[in-house]
């Protein structure tokens, strides 16, 4: 496995096997996939088991008991990455909002950089044109907000949808991460920025779920912000 796509899920019986084969229609070399379910009710681990029966390559899917945070499940879905080889290691969303059309050019990024972030928030890139005024707004304003608690300079602080060297996350140290919620992201680009490591942004346009229901809420991103601070301050 040369490329790991690693994906956490819950509750994406919809989406999960739409995703896999716009994936594997971009046909990357050395492809291999780590899905990380959280106990769905909906049976979308047993949907990625009947894909992984399939698969003529690596997929590896990890069955949690219950819901315990998109960072350990990130955590877990890194860490099983590295020991199964994997050179390059990129996160996406089930959901479909992540674009695998734009998966090759991302990694591509990786021959010069240690991080490659999709990004909504440069030159050509942006959110669904059927978002309401205030939720770009919402949106663009929290990003804001996150990388001035953090002192962040890449543009897109919250982006889910990231590409990694291997050395890049065995230098950040995948067991020192905290974080379990929205503000994993966060975490993840300080970390890097910390580390010194070389970011680029990649851009792309974030389209909103098609299927299934979001998770995100209002309380979860003001947790978010009270956490990011208090990383901030221990440093």
């Amino acid at each position: 496995m040369e490329v790991a796509i690693v994906v956490p899920t819950y509750n994406e019986a919809e989406t999960l096997p739409v995703l896999i084969a716009q994936v594997r229609d971009q046909n990357i070399e050395g492809l291999g996939f780590v899905i990380v379910d959280d106990g769905s009710p909906d049976g979308t681990g047993d949907i990625a088991d009947a894909i992984a029966d399939e698969y003529p390559g690596v997929f590896i899917v990890l069955h949690r008991e219950g819901k315990q945070g998109l960072g350990s499940a990130y955590r877990a879905g890194f860490q099983t990455a590295l020991d199964a080889g994997a050179e390059r290691i990129v996160e996406m969303d089930a959901d479909l909002s992540h674009p695998p059309e734009v998966l090759n050019g991302l990694i591509c990024e990786l021959d010069h950089a240690h991080v490659a972030v999709a990004s909504r928030y440069v030159s050509g890139g942006g959110v669904d044109p059927d978002w309401s005024w205030g939720r770009q707004q919402i949106s663009y304003w929290g990003n804001v907000g996150i990388r001035m608690i953090l002192g962040l300079k890449v543009k897109d602080a919250t982006a889910g949808f990231k590409g990694f060297r291997r050395k890049t996350l065995e230098s950040i140290g995948i067991d020192r991460l905290r974080l379990s919620g929205f503000g994993f992201q966060a975490e993840v680009a300080y970390r890097c920025q910390k580390a010194g490591m070389n970011v680029v942004e990649h851009p792309y346009v974030f389209m909103e779920r098609t299927a299934g229901k979001s998770k995100m809420s209002l309380g979860i991103v003001v947790e978010a912000f009270f956490q990011l601070s208090w990383l901030r301050i221990r440093g």
